[in-house]
């Protein structure tokens, strides 16, 4: 399994080294000097729109439990058969091409957009997904249809964009790097702010009385790109050789949270030089 999640971190790896080089660093550093205030856009509201970089400082990356004490999560003994299930059963979701959705977007460590209108606020991803939030006061409808993102409804509270949630797909699903599970009940609200221009922070709350005991918080920094920063076309399915040779779950999650090999394999004796042959 170890060498099949090998390869599979190769690949990822060299697609963004990739575009790294087309696109900048995928991750930033503070700045160095005092940041300038956000912007608004004309209707009042803060602008956070732009491109978004993961802090380098930020440990552990992909685990939506960083927050919660020895990063354990709040499992019920439902949630607790179906992380089980996840890591011996089956094999990373986005490994596959199957969007991650909310709120294991806001875990990830590659950069995202957001574009902002009077009537919807856009989050463009390194996959090439996409989520388009209403913000012109609507409700959430009777039945909605189950999709990874759920059915988001945004407003603004001040200068605070709230999305809330509903309606997740429950299968093929995982809600951060470690596989962890959620199921047809998850909730979340995210809030979202700018406290500058070269900052935006969410706070998620999530809840779950499926797989959870009870709701838990998720809080996240980016900083911002430069100005002309963009995503470039990412196809995931496209030669996607490994993806039948992936194993289950999500590798080795280490003590500190993050997710890496603990013990590699040894590698095989070296090659023993063979004596030139004689013409």
């Amino acid at each position: 399994m170890k060498l099949n999640l090998a390869l599979a971190v190769i690949c990822l790896v060299a697609t963004v080294f990739a575009q790294d080089q087309i696109n900048g660093s995928l991750t930033a550093s503070e700045p160095t000097t005092p940041s300038k205030p956000a912007p608004r856009t004309p209707d009042g509201h803060a602008d956070l729109g732009g491109f978004w970089k993961g802090d380098r400082k930020m440990k552990p990356g992909g685990n939506i439990g960083k927050d919660l004490p020895g990063f354990k999560l709040p499992l019920t003994p439902a949630g607790q058969a179906a992380l089980q299930y996840n890591l011996t059963k089956t094999i990373d979701p986005e490994s596959l091409c199957i969007p991650g959705g909310i709120p294991r977007h806001n875990a990830s460590g590659l950069p995202f957009m957001i574009l902002q209108t009077p009537k919807y606020v856009a989050f463009l991803y390194f996959y090439t997904y996409y989520r388009l939030i209403p913000v012109d006061g609507r409700k959430h409808t009777d039945d909605p249809d189950p999709s990874f993102f759920g059915e988001e409804i945004g407003r603004w509270e001040g200068d605070t964009l709230v999305v809330d949630s509903i309606a997740f797909k429950d299968e093929k699903v995982w809600i951060d790097e470690n596989a962890n599970p959620h199921s047809d009940q998850l909730h979340v609200v995210e809030r979202w702010t700018r406290p500058d221009a070269d900052h935006i922070h969410v706070d998620t709350l999530i809840e779950d009385p499926k797989f959870y005991t009870k709701p838990f918080t998720y809080q996240r920094t980016w900083l911002a790109g430069a100005p002309d920063q963009t995503l470039a076309e990412y196809a995931c399915s496209e030669n996607n050789i490994d993806k039948d040779h992936l194993s289950p779950g999500p590798g080795d999650i280490l003590p500190d949270g993050t997710r890496g090999y603990a013990t590699l394999d040894p590698l095989p004796p070296p090659i023993k030089p063979t004596a030139p042959v004689k013409p």
